[in-house]
């Protein structure tokens, strides 16, 4: 099956429909802006509309009456919305409609199973032109004498897109006494509307026809009902991708999104899975010599019992012995195209057979008892129907008499019934019954209000059904014809409709076999959200935990529940009183899927389980569990389960006895009696606080660098080091944020009604810290007495025990027990303290901490080797100048020549140091712990290269991070003089510097500081100062003196002294890897192409977005202007200083450029000079253009004269530097669009 093929065409085909049959409607005045009414010369047996064109639109006769039927609808939707949702709805549903009845008629004619045998969209012989099209009167339609004429007219005229359409019709009303719930009667507006060809090859028809194998619908060949699936599926792409964009802008999923939004077709495989061990598994335990199921690919035997468990199955199973075929019950309440159903009616013909019943019979037997289904929306059921039908016929060619149905149901609301009807039924009954069935009727109607809302989740009482009917049918309105009367007939057809819905609801099944909808609850409507608030409390968390509460109570005592679902809430402790609740039941069996069991869906995001569980309970019970999330295909997984891998049997007795009750079936059972015995465990060692809930964490937590470095600091000061997560990093680090903890900010969270403010006591507290959310395993760090955390931390009175725990949490040990605490990679506070300590672990206490000191100790030193950290001294590369066998750091700046490959490789000595002596840290704890816990056979102590998370060394990055400390340091953030940071949001002056020099006595000579201050003497040239008026220019060409590759050169002669400045350029250039013929070309094409690139990605955090201190004026394609401002150095005159002694210069510089290429040109008598003159001087050109038009932006700001407060943080900034006085935005900086705020 080309599944691409099939995607491709159920997308494009829903697109071509939808067009189409809005075009149907604007022709009669119908269009998404609204309704317009008939021209004034219009008639009672014809209408004109006005279509924009010479000759108004017109409609007669019957069109007439289905357009007042189409408004009339489109008024009724529009009450529950508004107009522009209703046409939208509407007309969709209609596209609908008629896709499914065009791949339904496909299928038929494929299979010949048309009554007809004469194929309507297609030819036997492959011509386009259809055979019904060709020998209409073939067909066996019921056609009228007007009829006849026309066709003969239209064959006559040639006019086949108009016959087609005509025949088409006149099918799918015939196919209404066969399948009356997919073909409707289409005398309503769905026939005005329709709008399809069978000539254009741009058509649906034409697509359908020849974009999908025909052998995909051709059950001999291959082909399977499975198609309508994958067709319903794919059609709902764009309308799911939509759901869950406005799900993004907090717009909730309505009721007519829900289909869309929750729709996934289930692998086949699972579905058999199912089906076979719950349905199969009920009739061959009752019936064990019937020999079925060999025939079962996925049947799962039963665990090894032990005899007085094996004993009262038998009890059990006498139960089952005793059923027929036709007493097997079983429904899909969220059937969507009926996958379960069709395969449910295989297995059942299956047993029918076993029990001596004819195909033709057991089919027949089928859709009458057997098979039930319910889903929420009405497209889908129509093809679950189509399908079950189609299922059927497979099996009995005269099925589709008109006198089979099956019991399959879109569930609808009773909004829409007249309640003043009631008073017409009921004729014949006594007062007993008739009052009895009133209200019994009156309580349906009340549970189906809004049931479009809520779906097969509503709890509908057992009422006397037969006793409804039986007041239904007995109508009486004669005496008694008034304006009350009317429509009593439609009542009652739909009175009817809602009581066999109703008991579907209310019935118990011997099996409910279903994939549910998986939605938060907190992403649906507000009603659907207090309707789960108060009847599913112990599974509101989502859609699928609602309904695998639910299913069990519409299965029958002993009977089987069959489902995939997230796997969620096997572990999470929101659904732990759910757990409590299906422990009342017993897991027979279950295919643990973990991740990418879907082939649509990719990623970590859905991890399913599949499984079946039987309606009671029997201690000691053994279930058996297939684990198979290690496969990352969906047939890896198939593969996996088919060869009997990765199985386990556990008593889910046992679950009981871990913290949580998740549902850890791997698990031996020495892991459940650690549980048992351990006195200990982390939660005696740590306090939990929650968290703090800012309301704004845009405002209210921003980066470290965003903010003025002298406002950072301890409880008193306005920003506090808060921990957010991070990256996966065990021991140090991460810590990036900074919280408001000025009085005002922390007033704002304890007064707003959703904020909330960890209480002071828990202030000044060491802890751990870890990201809540993962990709993996988790990573524990140390939480320091003068920080904060947001929302993940556990606190210590005492800091070693703080590294105690540390040293626990970041153990093999520890990972293995989070892996079935915490499985959803959500690393809770309950899941972490849950984790046992056995006494032992007590005796080696004083080892252990000192082992989490080290190691915190090397990866402190390497978090702050690099700038994002607060305690960055100094870049390490300037640190180590000397080669490998001279290493030492130098104290003093002595003016010597020093290789930038030595001081590398020193680094890259320095760094394979710490990274080993971590990894044998962290493998001497885990020896510890695993000995201790006694896992020597599930765990290694070995650490493998990738889980250490300390950097080695890597020669572009660290000499990226080098040119990125340069800058730095020509902007006055940092200097080679003194370690941290200089300038980081006070005032620059020369002045200022040489005090900051001057805080460290011996840097420099006082002498020399003197002389710097006076700017003169020798020592002037050799020191490097910061840029005095906070721009840095870069050019494409060595334009200016002072441009960043000027200034990186004069830094390097400072660093490591001027004799080695070119083998240094040649060292970084090699690194860098850019295009360029030099290496001070190559260097150039870096910070003109990538720095800033580069400087965004290392001031940022996955999700927060990028926060840049460094911005770059960027005029644009042409770079005709690019410099660097800094940010904590910024002021009112910074942008005009800019503009009057850079961007002007620069123009300057581009015509006399300009005109020295003129020169060039005039003059030249070499060819290939010329031309390089004249393209060069037409880049030239177009660069200064590129400034002058930019330079009338720059303007409207530098006059602006805007003000910047640091603690309104990078992204609020970056929007306030480019917004004039007047209030408008000039685009001035890189990379706005991702990295200021959004305009409120």
């Amino acid at each position: 099956m080309n599944k691409t093929a099939i995607k491709n065409f159920a997308i494009w085909a829903r697109n071509k429909l939808i067009a189409d049959i809005q075009y149907r409607a604007g022709l009669m005045g119908i269009t998404a802006e609204g309704i317009k009414n008939a021209l004034p010369q219009s008639t009672p047996n014809m209408e004109f509309y006005d279509i924009g064109t010479a000759e108004p639109y017109s409609i007669t006769g019957e069109a007439i009456r289905q357009r007042q039927k189409l408004v009339e609808i489109l008024r009724q939707k529009e009450k529950d919305s508004d107009y522009s949702t209703a046409y939208k709805y509407i007309l969709e549903e209609v596209a609908y409609t008629w896709f499914n009845r065009l791949i339904a008629i496909r299928f038929m004619e494929v299979n010949d199973y048309l009554p007809s045998h004469i194929r309507v969209l297609s030819s036997e012989s492959g011509k386009v032109e259809p055979d019904l099209v060709t020998t209409p009167f073939d067909a066996e339609l019921d056609f009228t004498p007007d009829e006849q004429e026309t066709i003969l007219r239209l064959k006559t005229d040639n006019a086949l897109d108009e016959l087609f359409r005509l025949l088409f019709i006149k099918q799918c009303n015939a196919l209404n006494e066969i399948l009356p719930a997919l073909f409707e009667k289409t005398s309503d507006y769905t026939e005005v509307l329709l709008n399809i060809s069978v000539v254009d090859q741009e058509g649906v028809v034409y697509h359908l026809i020849h974009d999908i194998d025909e052998d995909d619908f051709n059950i001999e060949k291959g082909g399977q009902v499975e198609i309508i699936g994958w067709l319903y599926q794919y059609y709902n792409t764009e309308p799911k991708d939509a759901a869950f964009a406005l799900l993004k802008k907090n717009v909730k999923i309505s009721k007519e999104r829900i289909p869309a939004a929750t729709q996934l077709f289930t692998p086949d495989w699972i579905v058999r899975y199912m089906v076979e061990n719950s349905l199969g598994r009920l009739w061959v335990e009752g019936h064990p010599d019937c020999g079925l199921k060999e025939n079962w690919k996925y049947y799962l035997e039963e665990a090894q019992q032990e005899p007085e468990v094996q004993a009262k199955l038998s009890e059990i199973r006498k139960e089952y012995a005793a059923l027929n075929p036709e007493d097997i019950k079983l429904i899909d309440p969220c059937m969507g195209s009926g996958h379960i159903l069709v395969y449910a009616f295989d297995v059942l013909m299956q047993i029918y057979e076993s029990a001596g019943y004819s195909q033709r019979d057991a089919a027949k037997s089928i859709l009458e008892h057997n098979i039930y289904g319910l889903d929420i929306d009405d497209r889908a059921y129509q093809l679950a129907y189509f399908a079950v039908m189609m299922k059927a016929r497979q099996y009995n060619r005269r099925i589709l008499n008109g006198e089979n149905t099956c019991h399959v149901y879109a569930i609808q609301e009773s909004n829409s019934i007249n309640r003043a009807h009631l008073k017409f039924f009921g004729a014949g009954l006594s007062d007993l019954e008739k009052n009895t069935a009133k209200m019994q009727l009156e309580g349906l109607l009340d549970t189906l209000t809004d049931a479009k809302e809520y779906g097969s989740i509503l709890n509908v009482e057992s009422y006397n059904w037969d006793l409804l009917r039986r007041f239904v049918a007995a109508e009486d309105t004669a005496g008694q014809i008034s304006m009350d009367s009317v429509g009593v007939e439609d009542t009652a057809e739909q009175l009817n409709r809602l009581i066999d819905i109703g008991e579907t609801m209310a019935r118990k099944y011997w099996v409910t076999c279903t994939n549910p909808p998986y939605a938060g609850i907190s992403n649906l409507s507000a009603k659907v959200n207090n309707f789960v608030k108060k009847y599913y409390p112990d599974s509101k968390a989502d859609l699928f935990a609602v309904f695998i509460e639910h299913c069990r109570t519409m299965t029958a005592d002993n009977g089987y529940q069959a489902m995939i679902t997230q796997h969620s809430w096997m572990f999470l402790s929101s659904f732990e009183k759910l757990r409590e609740k299906m422990m009342l039941t017993e897991t027979v069996n279950m295919a643990h899927l973990g991740a990418r069991a879907f082939e649509e869906i990719g990623g970590e995001v859905v991890q399913t389980t599949a499984f079946v569980r039987c309606a009671n309970h029997v201690d000691g019970y053994k279930g058996t569990y297939c684990r198979l999330i290690e496969p990352t295909s969906q047939q890896g997984k198939e593969d996996m389960f088919l060869a009997g891998e990765n199985r386990f049997t556990a008593a889910q007795d046992n679950f009981s006895k871990i913290p949580g009750s998740p549902i850890a079936y791997w698990l031996s059972n020495s892991i459940f009696d650690l549980f048992a015995l351990s006195t200990h465990n982390i939660r005696e060692y740590s306090f939990g606080e929650g968290k703090n809930v800012t309301t704004n964490n845009a405002k209210y937590i921003l980066f470290s660098w965003e903010v003025d470095v002298h406002k950072i600091g301890a409880f008193e000061y306005k920003w506090l080091p808060c921990a957010m997560g991070g990256e996966y990093r065990r021991w140090y680090g991460n810590i990036v944020n900074v919280i408001d903890w000025s009085e005002n900010a922390r007033q704002f969270y304890r007064s707003n009604p959703a904020g909330r403010i960890i209480r002071e006591e828990f202030w000044r507290m060491p802890g751990v810290t870890w990201g809540k959310i993962g990709s993996g395993s988790p990573s524990f760090r140390i939480l320091g007495k003068n920080q904060m955390y947001q929302e993940t931390a556990i606190l210590q009175n005492d800091e070693s025990d703080s590294f105690f725990i540390l040293a626990v949490l970041n153990s093999k040990v520890s990972t293995f027990f989070l892996n079935f605490l915490a499985p959803t990679m959500n690393f809770q506070l309950q899941d972490i303290c849950a984790i046992p300590l056995p006494s032992e672990v007590f005796e080696h206490k004083s080892e252990i901490e000192k082992i989490a000191k080290d190691c915190t100790e090397l990866s402190s030193t390497d978090w702050d080797s690099f700038e994002i950290s607060r305690d960055f001294e100094k870049h390490p590369i300037c640190k180590y100048r000397h080669s490998v066998s001279k290493l030492r750091i130098e104290p003093d700046w002595i003016h010597q020549s020093y290789y930038l490959k030595d001081a590398y490789q020193a680094w890259e000595y320095q760094c394979n140091l710490r990274f080993d002596k971590l990894r044998e840290n962290e493998e001497k704890i885990n020896r510890i712990f695993i000995d201790i816990y006694g896992l020597q056979d599930e765990l290694k102590p070995e650490v493998e290269e990738k889980d250490v998370t300390v950097r080695k060394a890597d020669l572009q990055r660290d000499i990226k991070s080098l040119l990125s400390y340069a800058v730095g340091c020509m902007f006055g953030r940092y200097s080679i003089y003194k370690d941290g940071l200089l300038f980081a949001g006070e005032p620059y002056s020369l002045q200022a510097f040489v005090d900051k020099m001057n805080d460290r006595p011996g840097t420099i000579s006082a002498d020399e500081l003197e002389r710097a201050y006076r700017n003169e003497g020798v020592v002037v040239d050799e020191m490097f100062f910061p840029d005095a008026d906070n721009v840095i220019p870069i050019t494409d060409e060595e334009y200016l003196d002072d441009d960043i590759v000027s200034r990186l050169c004069a830094w390097l002669k400072a660093v490591y002294g001027a004799d080695t400045l070119e083998t240094n350029l040649d060292y970084i250039a090699k690194a860098l890897g850019n295009k360029g013929s030099t290496s001070r070309e190559i260097i150039r094409n870096y910070f003109l192409n990538d720095f800033f690139k580069d400087h965004c990605q290392t001031y940022s955090v996955a999700g927060s977005g990028k926060r840049p201190i460094y911005w770059l004026f960027d005029s644009g394609k042409q770079n005709g202007f690019k410099a660097l401002i800094y940010l904590h150095r910024y002021t009112p005159d910074t942008i005009g200083n800019l503009r009057v002694d850079y961007l002007h210069k620069m123009q300057r510089v581009y015509e006399s450029e300009i005109g020295r290429m003129q020169d060039m040109i005039d003059h030249s008598t070499n060819s290939r000079e010329v031309a390089v003159s004249t393209k060069r001087k037409e880049k030239l050109q177009k660069q200064l253009k590129e400034c002058r038009d930019y330079d009338e932006m720059i303007a409207h700001l530098a006059l602006s004269r805007i003000e910047l407060d640091l603690d309104d943080g990078v992204k609020v900034n970056y929007r306030k530097i480019q917004t004039a006085a007047d209030g408008k935005f000039y685009e001035v900086l890189a990379d706005s669009k991702s990295i200021m705020a959004k305009e409120k």
